[in-house]
């Protein structure tokens, strides 16, 4: 930036991309830049380029984006999800290629392959990219798709309130990318501490992307929240009362309940960060009345809520993954439901621990400690009821079990280091060192990418209508899994060896041996996003091989695979009465499951709309107009917002009728088919014979 500002561009001008850079400075650390803003480049045009010459506009427009239907509002959740996924992964790739070749020396004590600035820029992305717009996208993307259909019901309560939530993740997320092509992001981490995320300290536009990102796609997870506890609430079907609920949507219903309590937290702390910054206010300035402690309070009063509002809905996909691979009911069902709530609870009584070296008395750390040790026993019963629930099962070793299995392996571990962790002595010495970051990712990796790429895997045949490749995805699996021991587990011995965590170089050289083997971890991780990617290709080519329009290729026992492959859009053809917890494994016992109903109703749907759409347009010219003073713009966007709201609420918008014929006729071509597909026993589930209808008389489950 020149330093001047325009009534137009505001602080925009031609020195912000990383190509100027790259001009001006040439060197190994702003060639990185300028390849990653080249890949953003050319991604976007070649995604232009495919949409219209495949004529993909229409659709995309009139199916997808406009569509307030739960089970597509999931599918792209997901794939907003799964793009940033990717580059999560290339960044902490070159994080760790960076402190492989970053040994130091008294004549030059920098070294690696990017400068430390842009280095602290990685790892403040990398983190925000991976918890806001991967995992978060994930577990609501997964619970949007899987829970109506679970709870017997169509749609979420609020459907076009879920679009809306979907449009403000997006605009956060295209924020944050942007940020590659248009100048800096913030280098105070994930979590974004004062005073050094001040105006003082951190002048320029890389705090306030962060900024904007967080308080736009925040505000439409705590909508989220609230749809979800609704929908939870009010759209069972009739008989399914809260004990006979699936595992997966008690899950639901603790994230949905953490998510209306927590989300406002960073909200709030964030909120309180942009009045510093925009307006002049000193909550954390400390020589001018603040508190920069405040900031840490409230922030980990959302960030540790966080952590289990990110791995329960993984605990409840291994719920479902064990009992169907098992071929078992699930073992310890109340005592899984009361864990999840008990770790729902005591998950907002320990957000201390993650500043226990700043200054806390003994009685407050000795608490907060204890807490954080207690919170580990649901967490363990939960494990041993999925462990009881395989014990002498007729166990497949699918892609969804290989991800169990690694988590069972890997996850132990991270909750035993976060025990150690616990202890406010031994937290005191390694708290900024790599052994904290080893464990944090010891437990979100395993907790929540192994559970959301095996509830994927799971899931995925009742979105597309055919399965992916087993082995493929079993391939994905242990590469994953062994990228991860590779990347991570180093970090313990660096963290006790005394490497300090966000340091982009290092003077000891009996660091090297173990950096080397991050670094391959990194290359193993990168060939597992590589994996992942041909797995949805080739599942796709060979999707006629693979196709299970029966929609029940698991031998499943919950009420969404007794519908077809994909769902329609009105899911069910009539409401399902329940009179089970395992309602369609009942009807197989009972010996005819797909019996059609006698008489079929109108069914009514929400009307298609661009609501969401363009507030997520909206929101998102507000946030980078704020982050560039364009304040012509920022006045624009931000009162699009409150005019769209106003138009929608004042418009009478009249349902979607889809006529009974239509849904007969639908129903009944779909129970002739099952009736002519040969059923698939458990050893065929990976053949051409699996087709979507299960051997019922092998049900046990």
């Amino acid at each position: 930036m020149t330093g001047r500002t325009s009534p137009i561009f505001g602080n925009l001008d031609w020195t912000v991309t990383p190509f100027t850079d790259v001009i001006q400075h040439p060197g190994s650390s702003t060639i990185v830049g300028a390849a990653a803003a080249s890949i953003l480049v050319l991604g976007g045009i070649a995604v232009l380029a495919l949409l219209s010459r495949k004529g993909w506009w229409g659709p995309l427009y009139r199916d997808w984006l406009t569509s307030p239907d739960a089970k597509k509002i999931g599918i792209m959740y997901i794939a907003l999800a799964l793009i940033m996924l990717a580059r999560g992964i290339i960044e902490g790739f070159v994080m760790r290629a960076h402190q492989a070749s970053a040994l130091g020396t008294l004549a030059q004590p920098e070294g690696g392959l990017v400068a430390p600035d842009h280095f602290a820029q990685l790892f403040s992305t990398h983190g925000t990219i991976m918890i806001f717009f991967v995992a978060m996208p994930l577990l609501i993307g997964l619970i949007n798709f899987v829970l109506p259909q679970q709870l017997g019901a169509r749609d979420m309560a609020f459907p076009v309130l879920n679009q809306v939530s979907l449009g403000l993740t997006a605009a956060g997320a295209a924020l944050v990318m942007i940020s590659l092509l248009v100048g800096d992001f913030g280098t105070g981490g994930w979590t974004m501490y004062p005073p050094y995320t001040g105006k003082i300290f951190s002048p320029g536009e890389g705090v306030d992307y962060w900024l904007w990102a967080i308080l736009i796609s925040g505000m439409g997870s705590t909508l989220t929240g609230m749809n979800f506890a609704v929908t939870i609430f009010k759209q069972r079907a009739p008989g399914m009362h809260l004990m006979r609920m699936p595992l997966f949507c008690w899950t639901s219903l603790c994230v949905a309940i953490m998510l209306i309590y927590a989300m406002p937290a960073l909200t709030v702390s964030s909120a309180m960060l942009a009045l510093d910054r925009y307006a002049g206010f000193h909550f954390f300035t400390n020589e001018a009345g603040g508190n920069m402690m405040n900031y840490a309070n409230i922030f980990w009063m959302f960030g540790h809520p966080e952590v289990y509002i990110l791995i329960l809905p993984a605990f409840g996909v291994f719920s479902e993954i064990s009992s169907t691979f098992s071929g078992k009911r699930l073992y310890g069902y109340t005592s899984l439901v009361i864990a999840s709530m008990c770790i729902a609870v005591v998950s907002f009584t320990v957000w201390l621990h993650h500043f226990f070296t700043m200054g806390q008395s003994a009685g407050v750390n000795i608490a907060f400690g204890i807490a954080t040790m207690v919170i580990g026993i649901p967490t363990g019963v939960k494990i041993y009821d999925w462990m009881a629930t395989m014990w002498r099962g007729r166990v497949r070793i699918t892609t969804p079990i290989v991800y169990l299995t690694g988590f069972f392996l890997l996850f132990v571990i991270g909750g035993l280091s976060g025990i150690i962790l616990a202890n406010p002595s031994i937290d005191y010495q390694v708290h900024n060192s790599t052994f904290l970051v080893a464990h944090f990712h010891n437990v979100i990796i395993p907790g929540v990418l192994y559970g959301m790429l095996a509830g994927i895997h799971y899931w995925f045949p009742k979105a597309f209508g055919f399965r992916l490749s087993e082995t493929w995805g079993r391939r994905t699996a242990y590469l994953f899994v062994g990228g991860f021991v590779f990347t991570f587990m180093p970090l313990y011995v660096l963290g006790l060896m005394g490497m300090p965590r966000r340091s982009p170089t290092f003077q000891n050289p009996d660091f090297l041996p173990w950096m080397y083997l991050a670094a391959f971890g990194g290359v193993l991780m990168l060939c597992a996003l590589a994996s992942l990617i041909w797995t949805f290709w080739t599942s796709y080519r060979h999707r006629a091989d693979l196709a299970v329009p029966g929609g029940d290729p698991w031998n499943g026992s919950t009420l969404e695979w007794s519908t077809p492959a994909p769902v329609p859009e009105w899911t069910f053809p009539c409401i399902p009465q329940v009179q089970a917890r395992h309602e369609w494994g009942e009807r197989k016992r009972a010996g005819d499951p797909w019996k059609g109903t006698a008489e079929y109703a109108d069914i009514e749907m929400p009307a298609n709309t661009a609501h969401g759409l363009l507030i997520a347009i909206a929101a998102f010219l507000l946030g980078f107009a704020m982050v560039w003073h364009i304040w012509w713009l920022a006045i624009i966007g931000f009162a699009a917002v409150p005019v769209l709201v106003v138009m929608r609420a004042i418009r009478v918008i009249e349902p979607r009728i889809i006529p009974a014929a239509e849904v007969a006729d639908v129903d009944r071509r779909f129970r002739q088919l099952v009736a002519s597909l040969p059923g698939a026993t458990r050893a065929d589930e990976e053949t051409r014979r699996n087709r979507g209808v299960p051997d019922i008389s092998e049900f046990a489950g």
